[in-house]
């Protein structure tokens, strides 16, 4: 199994569209490079934390590919805006992709150019080492499965994609 962290606005909506996809095995949301420790949802939204919302996503590398999943990642965010997607604004709604395994620098780094050929504005996107991650409260988790009426920024169409989504 390997990890990879990804940031893109709100985590519910992500969290929940991430869980989906055939060969992720388990997502779990929190707050990502945080400047001080074990944030909460709280800190975030008072601003005492630089972390970003952000879901923790292990996958099976014989099942999906992290390229795979960046691809589909780029499908629910907006990456040229910065600390906003949808209608969240604020530092903790920002991009990123967040790695944990060095030898996957270039497979991002290389999805990010691709990705930039598809845009006109610079792409805004974090790509940085994971120094710490928090996960976040319960109600946080799965929220969507929860609250299936509740906020989210992905459209629900992307919920169908992620679901039906086979390797090419």
């Amino acid at each position: 199994m390997k990890k990879i962290y990804l940031a893109g606005g709100c985590f519910w909506g992500v969290e929940h569209y991430l869980s989906l996809i055939n060969g992720v095995i388990e997502t779990t949301v929190g707050y990502a490079n945080s400047d001080i420790p074990s944030p909460s949802y709280e800190d975030l939204k008072a601003h005492r934390s630089s972390a970003s919302e952000t879901v923790e996503v292990i996958y099976d590398e014989n099942v999906i590919s992290l390229k795979e999943i960046l691809d589909l990642f780029f499908l629910i965010i907006d990456p040229t805006l910065l600390d906003q997607q949808g209608h969240d604004i604020g530092h903790q709604y920002r991009t990123g992709i967040y790695y944990v395994d060095k030898e996957d620098v270039d497979i991002i780094k290389s999805s990010l150019a691709e990705l930039s050929k598809k845009y006109d504005k610079k792409i805004v996107t974090e790509l940085l080492e994971l120094s710490n991650f928090t996960v976040a409260e319960d109600y946080h988790q799965d929220y969507l499965y929860k609250n299936p009426d509740g906020y989210c920024h992905v459209n629900p169409k992307m919920f169908e994609i992620a679901k039906n989504y086979k390797k090419n």
